[in-house]
């Protein structure tokens, strides 16, 4: 068997001896597997990998430089979190269980769970051992053995081992929330060597960062899921290893985390300065300003203000006036991302790009940006939306090279200055678009019958706005009145937070608003995101339902890339045939964190360049101001 004992996989003795021997094969890593400071002249083990260039830190670093080492513990953090994964819901939670895709689960729990490296925020794309000391990989990059620490355990006292790793890794790839799948579809094998020593196996068509992705993913316990079903929903708090366990909660209005204050790894350089709150606790609130309600009095003690309007008006009740809540602007680095309404193009009515053309060109930002943002935003306009990654002006000769062979299968504006999303007028509604918007729709077919737009059959164009925020309605109202000048008939749907993510899952809308954030280092995450493969499996984030061969050979060109250049102008092409593709009505973005809180917590000096603000993670309770304020912190 490959999970336990010794390999079995019908193996050869020659075989077996390859596996455990991986060390003396390391003569070179994976080519862009950069070895670090620590092999200068040698080849192997190692304290880390990184996908481009070398590690930032030495096999002896102390810790991280976005964490404070002298952090002190103690006092919790009351927030609602900014960001969440997998099957987790920022609105309510019905299961314990975010591993899978059945199931609406409370965010962070990951904070549970260990892994055998975690991330370097940073650094771009590097890893570093934490239940993994070490990782010997092989000169063809198929093999990857890590040597575990002995002091490695779950909450209940029982050893985290070799055969837990092995066991994770096959059950995830087998039965684990789509996103989970895609990271582990090239793992051919988990291989029990020994107790502390384990290899995983890949079958040689693995990007070059899935490995990286892969021993970041959680560790289960072997005899816990053993004796329970993964795959159902379940409010029993799974056994687990991380710096936090879940402690008191009610099904979709709260949960605790509790720091484990006898973690296993609390004095690991890897660990040092993070989980520092004794109690994290998440409120779940379906109405946006009954969350703001609640922070005004202090029951939410860190807020990150995703709203315009609120920020601009809304912030002037007594403890901000008494310096008791503070407003701060935190700088965002990272990639912002996309952030838009996405067409549903399964659906036949969205097929033709001419169309999601045309309604994007109704959407007047300008005045928006003017009359309900206060001007805080600018116009998103590419998928990498800032960063090097996004397509500007004319392709560069690298670029034609990707893009000169499909030539015959692309738009011709693909090949020409990138298109910038129109400046209206500010009126409200810019009548030279929406002429533009109407030439559009009739040259794909449609016609005004009376008020309305109908097409070759005498069906009327429809469009339903799905969001599971009230918030969005005073947006998307006035978007609407300018479709219905174009003789479309649109509404906007508001639905709980259960049924928006089932619907989200099934594909069961016609537009959808989201927002998904990219990593500096572009990994098998942008398979979901706009891989044809993807564009048929329930619950992925390939939501517009792209399905083009360009896009799969481009994706695979990023995924490929040996350096970080190749991947940036892959990455650019991308971006020029995605945008000519209209599969999106591009939002807004700004480049701050917009973040009220409760003067009751220190933070580091230096934030983490590569992450989404871990407030939960490397921030702390100050007891002296918590104590000021007459709060628990």
């Amino acid at each position: 068997m490959s999970s336990s004992g010794t390999p079995k996989l019908g193996l050869s003795r020659r075989m077996v001896l390859k596996l455990s021997g991986v060390a003396a094969m390391c003569s070179g890593l994976v080519p862009g597997l950069a070895p670090g400071p620590a092999l200068a002249g040698g080849t192997g083990p190692l304290h880390g990998l990184s996908v481009f260039g070398e590690l930032k830190h030495a096999k002896d670093f102390s810790g991280f430089s976005y964490a404070n080492a002298g952090a002190p513990k103690g006092g919790a953090l009351k927030f609602r979190p900014p960001s969440w994964n997998y099957n987790q819901n920022p609105q309510t939670f019905n299961t314990l269980n975010t591993l899978i895709l059945k199931g609406d689960a409370p965010p962070r729990m990951e904070m549970c769970f260990d892994s055998l490296m975690v991330r370097a925020y940073d650094e771009p794309d590097a890893v570093y051992g934490l239940v993994a000391e070490t990782v010997e990989v092989s000169e063809d990059g198929n093999y990857y053995t890590f040597n575990l620490r002995n002091e490695a355990r779950f909450h209940d006292g029982s050893k985290l081992t070799a055969e837990d790793v092995a066991f994770s890794m096959l059950l995830l790839k087998e039965k684990a929330h789509p996103f989970i799948r895609q990271i582990l579809a090239e793992l051919r094998d988990a291989v029990v060597l020994n107790e502390t020593r384990v290899v995983l196996v890949f079958t040689g068509k693995q990007t070059r960062q899935a490995p990286l992705l892969a021993v970041v993913l959680p560790i289960l316990s072997k005899r816990y899921y053993t004796a329970y079903d993964f795959q159902q929903t379940t409010l029993t708090a799974p056994l687990s290893s991380g710096p936090y366990k879940v402690s008191d909660h009610a099904v979709g209005r709260y949960i605790e985390y509790a720091r484990v204050k006898d973690y296993w790894a609390k004095d690991l350089p890897v660990m040092a300065g993070h989980n520092n709150f004794d109690t994290i606790r998440l409120d779940f609130f379906r109405e946006y300003q009954v969350a703001f309600e609640a922070f005004k009095k202090g029951a939410v003690t860190f807020h990150e203000e995703f709203s315009s309007k609120i920020w601009a008006t809304d912030y002037d009740f007594p403890a901000l006036s008494d310096g008791k809540v503070l407003r701060k602007e935190f700088p965002d680095d990272r990639p912002a991302g996309a952030q838009g309404w996405f067409f549903n193009s399964r659906r036949e009515k969205f097929r033709d790009p001419r169309v999601r053309q045309a309604i994007s060109l109704a959407f007047d930002f300008e005045w928006a940006n003017k009359s309900l943002f206060f001007d805080m935003y600018e116009r998103t306009q590419s998928f990498f939306q800032n960063s090097d990654m996004a397509a500007k002006g004319s392709p560069s000769a690298p670029e034609l090279s990707l893009l000169e062979p499909h030539r015959a299968d692309l738009p011709e504006e693909v090949f020409g200055e990138v298109k910038l999303q129109p400046v209206t007028d500010g009126s409200g509604f810019d009548r030279k678009l929406l002429a533009k918007a109407l030439d559009l729709l009739t040259e794909a077919g449609f016609e005004r019958f009376g008020s309305k737009l109908v097409d070759a059959s005498g069906a009327p164009l429809t469009i339903e706005f799905l969001n599971n925020s009230p918030g969005f309605e005073r947006i998307v109202l006035p978007y609407i009145k300018n479709l219905e000048r174009l003789g479309i008939s649109a509404s906007f749907r508001l639905v709980d937070p259960t049924q928006y993510q089932a619907r989200l899952n099934d594909f069961d809308f016609d537009v959808c608003s989201r927002r998904f954030a990219l990593s500096a280092t572009l990994g098998d995450d942008i398979k979901q995101l706009w891989g044809s493969e993807a564009a048929a499996v329930p619950g992925s984030n390939n939501l517009a339902g792209i399905a083009d061969p360009v896009v799969d050979e481009l994706i695979a060109k990023i995924l490929a890339a040996e350096t970080r250049e190749d991947m940036t102008i892959a990455a650019r092409a991308l971006d020029r045939v995605l945008r000519a593709g209209h599969y999106w009505v591009p939002q807004w973005t700004k480049s701050v964190h917009t973040v009220a809180l409760w003067d009751i917590f220190g933070y580091p000096d230096k934030q983490a360049s590569y992450d989404v603000f871990p407030v939960e993670s490397t921030w702390w309770s100050d007891a002296e101001k918590a104590k000021k304020l007459g709060m628990a912190g």
